[in-house]
């Protein structure tokens, strides 16, 4: 049970420390981070963002090797769609009358400490 606990706190460490670097790169290229981790009943954001006149809903994965596929690839059709009605929530709940974004960023962990990441725009 400990090895399992142990874990879940590893993933949840690495996951952390991808919407940081995440969250870094996004206004390094430009974007006001404007919120993170927003929950609602119905899911929960990472990354809010302000580009121009745009609301940039930004969904982080983060993975440490391919074992799984890519960072990318783990965000499907359904979850891009879910993140746009989130992201139209969050206007709606904030009084924001942008034009909305989903982007996602996804950053992959190879041995030696290699992060790479990789910013997919306008997904959804």
């Amino acid at each position: 049970m400990r090895t399992r606990a142990r874990l879940a706190d590893q993933r949840r460490t690495l996951g952390q420390r991808g919407e940081e670097l995440a969250a870094r790169y996004l206004t390094r290229h430009g974007m006001r981070v404007l919120q993170r981790n927003w929950r609602c009943r119905d899911g929960e954001i990472d990354i809010l963002a302000r580009q121009d006149r745009t609301l940039v809903v930004v969904e982080v994965k983060t993975r440490a090797g391919r074992r799984f596929g890519t960072p990318l690839e783990a965000v499907d059709e359904t979850k891009r769609a879910r993140l746009r009605a989130l992201g139209y929530r969050w206007a709606r709940d904030h009084g924001c009358s942008a034009r909305i974004r989903v982007d996602v960023v996804g950053i992959l962990v190879l041995p030696g400490n290699q992060w790479f990441l990789r910013h997919q725009r306008g997904v959804a």
